[in-house]
């Protein structure tokens, strides 16, 4: 039997956003990494329901000069040493098949993991994530945090606005 999933986005879903100009960026020094308290017990309830937790990320921060793989090492490695993420699929090349909303990072996992898609959520704060988990054949979860920008279209599944309340919706289902 095929392995249930929750992909989830870290910028904005695992890790806090930094705002700037009205618009999310991720953290790009260890320094900047905050992870809200809730992250760790909703990611707890779910491992126990029997979800593998995979982390996907699109990080062109390299690419665009903003931080070095050093810094993303950094940030992944403590981001794994204080959650039960399964692994952590990181695309750095906006035009690759595995760029959100592109469903590469998810099939990848899915192929690595034997993971059913159908099965599975993508749990994002951005159009990308759920672009990408919708590609993919996933149920998707889009959390509302109010960003001054494109809205998924179509919509995600659900949409909440805390990682508590999608994992509330996930383990109801």
């Amino acid at each position: 039997m095929s392995n249930k999933a929750i992909f989830l986005d870290s910028d904005g879903v695992l890790n806090t956003a930094i705002m700037k100009d009205g618009k999310p960026v991720a953290p790009t020094t260890l320094a900047e990494l905050e992870i809200p308290e809730d992250v760790e017990p909703c990611l707890e309830k779910l491992k126990v329901a029997g979800y593998l937790l995979i982390c996907v990320t699109n990080k062109p921060d390299i690419e665009r000069g903003l931080m070095t793989q050093e810094d993303v090492d950094a940030i992944y490695n403590k981001m794994r040493s204080v959650l039960p993420l399964d692994d952590v699929f990181i695309c750095y090349k906006e035009n690759s098949y595995c760029y959100k909303p592109k469903p590469g990072l998810l099939l990848d996992a899915a192929k690595k993991y034997d993971i059913d898609l159908a099965r599975s959520y993508m749990i994002g704060d951005r159009w990308r994530d759920i672009g990408a988990g919708q590609n993919a054949g996933c149920k998707t979860i889009w959390i509302d945090r109010g960003y001054q920008e494109q809205k998924p279209m179509p919509p995600a599944d659900f949409t909440v606005h805390t990682l508590t309340e999608a994992t509330q919706w996930i383990l109801n289902q």
